[in-house]
């Protein structure tokens, strides 16, 4: 398995990079590659000095410095900070938009070398990610991933910290990935990164939109700035294809806002019902489902691709259904997909509707949103034969709004909460905990409070019967909890798998 390393480029002049992003070089200097994270600074790097939420960057110039950096990008408040330094300086008025834009121009942009596909939404962005990398290696294609749960590029494998990398991280992973031979790389798009400019200035061949729920209110003020983020990737700059899932409002109004503006195909995808009148050029794409996990997409032009998809769920039929629509408008006919995937469109996902047990059924799913856990618990609810237990929870600082509508999601579609840690950061816990509980409380299904989640995990698996099917949701592939800053080790799926050894073992005794 190759390994891999962070990319350097040709020898370039920041007097080059200032005509490449727009800027003003103060001395001379040649850079081969460069980073925003001055511990990560080699001999001659362009180190870039960003404005952050509670320290500028420049702060740290001098630490780069000293770790061999040739030159520092910043902006004019980075400019006073990094003054003695005697380091040469490439000034930009946003050193975040820039960021990216400077490491393509060193590495010889390598997104122009591969055809790159984005997915977008609140929910589904990982398992339609997976899916369609999917396709793409079953029609022959050597494709990378990049997403939440890893960096898949070239036979090597990264962990993820962000959904979305960092701008110069970005490039590089392309760069490393183009230069081993790949042909392909699949992303998801998360509204922070879009918003912070982190996939610019790639241009992605087909860009993807799934859905759009509450979420991220934290982060964005409103809805209405959630979408516009999500909406940015929908333009000329970012794409030249689109699939929009037309089932909601959302996905029809970025339907009409894209069919105006992009040069190449737009797609509207309706899986729950008839795409409806459509934008003038726009291609409609419906699905057709006979029985179980069998689908037909099929488009007003005649075209028709019949599939399936072992991932449980009406949310993972449209999910694989917009994998194969990206793939269809990529320029894939509907009978190249039908020889390379006769078995479906199924890649196992982890923690993505996880089985880890039959007997009592578990299942790890990430959904962590009113809206995924109202889907996970439809999409399991008709092959449940006794209860459908849900042990969830909420992420501390993060989008406090949607925590009672969670409690009474869960309250409503399961027949036995358990109500647990999440990733509770610097926030109180059990304040936490108190708020996705009152929105549980009436609707007459017994809620269980327990604070530790490995605990609460082992409880509900002893307790359960045989029929049952117990949804551990939230957290899906983690497996690091953040507690007040101290990081613990918590795999939802290997504590499951813990608690059901002790189960065998208990059953045999008794």
């Amino acid at each position: 398995m190759a390994e891999y390393r962070r990319q350097s480029g040709t020898p370039t002049s920041i007097a080059h990079l200032a005509g490449e992003v727009g800027g003003r070089a103060r001395g001379d200097a040649v850079v081969e590659s460069v980073t925003a994270d001055s511990r990560a600074v080699r001999p001659g790097d362009l180190f870039a000095a960003l404005p952050g939420a509670h320290v500028h960057g420049a702060r740290f110039a001098a630490a780069a410095a000293e770790r061999g950096a040739g030159a520092v990008m910043t902006d004019s408040e980075g400019v006073a900070l990094v003054e003695g330094l005697g380091i040469p300086l490439l000034v930009v008025d946003s050193p975040a938009s820039a960021l990216g834009r400077a490491a393509a121009a060193i590495l010889g942009e390598p997104a122009s070398q591969l055809d790159a596909y984005a997915i977008t939404g609140t929910n589904g962005k990982t398992t339609t990610a997976y899916m369609l990398d999917s396709i793409l290696a079953a029609l022959g294609r050597r494709s990378g991933l990049i997403g939440t749960v890893e960096i898949r590029l070239a036979d090597a494998v990264v962990p993820a910290r962000l959904t979305t990398p960092m701008p110069d991280e970005l490039q590089s992973y392309l760069a490393f990935h183009a230069r081993a031979g790949g042909t392909d790389v699949v992303m998801e798009a998360s509204s922070h990164a879009l918003a912070q400019r982190r996939t610019d200035p790639v241009r992605f061949s087909v860009a993807g939109f799934a859905n759009l729920t509450q979420d991220h209110l934290d982060f964005h003020s409103s809805m209405e700035e959630y979408y516009r983020a999500k909406a940015s990737l929908f333009t000329p700059e970012r794409c030249r294809h689109a699939v929009v899932n037309v089932d909601g409002r959302w996905g029809r109004r970025l339907l009409a806002e894209a069919a105006g503006r992009l040069p190449g195909t737009v797609a509207a995808l309706a899986v729950e019902g008839p795409c409806g009148d459509l934008p003038d050029g726009v291609v409609g794409w419906t699905v057709t489902r006979t029985a179980g996990p069998d689908f037909t997409l099929e488009s007003a032009d005649g075209r028709r691709f019949a599939t399936s998809t072992s991932l449980p769920g009406r949310f993972n039929v449209a999910n694989a259904a917009l994998a194969s629509a990206m793939a269809l408008t990529a320029g894939y006919a509907p009978d190249d997909l039908a020889r390379a995937l006769p078995d479906g469109v199924s890649p196992v996902v982890p923690g993505r509707m996880e089985t880890i047990s039959d007997r009592p059924r578990v299942v790890v799913d990430f959904a962590h949103n009113t809206g995924a856990l109202v889907e996970a618990m439809r999409a399991l609810r008709p092959s449940t034969a006794g209860r459908l237990i849900v042990l969830t929870g909420s992420a501390g600082q993060r989008d406090a709004g949607k925590r009672p509508a969670m409690g009474e999601a869960v309250a409503t579609h399961a027949d036995l909460v358990y109500i647990t840690d999440d990733d509770p950061h610097d926030e109180d816990p059990a304040a936490i905990r108190r708020e996705v509980i009152a929105g549980a409380l009436g609707h007459g299904t017994p809620v269980v409070e327990i604070a530790n989640r490995a605990e609460a995990i082992a409880r509900c698996i002893r307790e359960a019967e045989n029929g049952d099917t117990i949804l551990l949701a939230g957290r899906g592939h983690e497996t690091v909890q953040e507690v007040a800053g101290v990081p613990v080790e918590l795999d939802d799926r290997a504590e499951a798998r813990r608690a059901l050894r002790t189960r065998a073992v208990e059953e045999m005794r008794a």
